[in-house]
């Protein structure tokens, strides 16, 4: 519940925190990967209506061409999120590990590349051009299936590029809360299609995310975001690159 309750505060600060939740049901309970990646979805639902309802609140949302980049992105991630669920089905423990390890070990990277390049957190991207479109459905398309695939949700992978491309960090924020419906949706589905997703435990797991969710939102407008993406990196580099060298286990 700790591990939840911190990686709400993630996903509506930084972005990246659902994959926190997925980890944490991966090393620690004994459950098929189709079950980790379906239980971990099914609690973004939540997080992403939440997510999306605060930074509508705060005005991230109603940004020049902001709300139009959100359901392009939402809507590229659909077949993404719905195809990687139907995919983890075939998927064993082993390589369901090692894939969760690249993902998180290529996320922190990612994160370190931008403060290494010194890209500001106040970037100033247009949404509301024909190139942003174009970039929200690279992202949705391409964050999709690993979301699906995995169960991490949409920011964890989303607010990193959107960054790096320039998009400010705070939208970069809300843009991932509102695609990380569509994606933790459809993935929901197809995992529930399988009968692979432990209700109680996403109630379980979904309530401390929630609190999480909204104290992260209360945070974000009040500390310099910038300050934790080098801790964050730090920690996702070093799950994934030990998920890596144990064979897909932290065991």
């Amino acid at each position: 519940m700790t591990i939840a309750l911190i990686g709400g505060i993630c996903i509506t600060t930084i972005g990246p925190g659902g994959i926190f939740v997925t980890i944490a049901l991966f090393a620690l309970l004994d459950l098929t990967p189709s079950t980790v990646a379906g239980t971990a979805s099914a609690t973004f639902i939540a997080t992403g209506i939440v997510g999306s309802l605060a930074y509508l609140r705060s005005g991230e949302l109603s940004k020049p061409g902001a709300r139009r980049a959100a359901l392009v992105l939402g809507a590229a991630s659909v077949i993404g999120a719905f195809a990687g669920a139907q995919l983890n089905t075939i998927l064993d423990a082993r390589l369901f590990g090692i894939m969760l390890g690249a993902f998180v070990l290529l996320t922190g990277l990612i994160i370190l590349i931008r403060r290494v390049m010194g890209l500001s957190s106040d970037a100033d991207f247009e949404l509301n051009t024909p190139k942003a479109d174009i970039a929200m459905v690279a992202i949705g398309l391409g964050v999709g299936l690993p979301g699906g695939l995995l169960g991490v949700g949409g920011p964890v992978l989303a607010v990193p590029i959107m960054v790096v491309l320039g998009v400010p960090m705070l939208v970069g924020v809300a843009l991932a809360q509102v695609q990380s419906i569509f994606i933790a949706a459809f993935a929901t589905v197809g995992f529930a299609i399988h009968g692979a997703i432990d209700w109680s435990l996403a109630l379980l797991v979904g309530v401390p995310l929630l609190i999480g969710t909204v104290a992260g939102w209360y945070l974000a407008r009040r500390i310099n975001p910038d300050r934790l993406q080098l801790g964050l990196a730090a920690v996702l580099i070093g799950l994934g690159a030990y998920l890596l060298i144990g064979g897909g286990t932290l065991n």
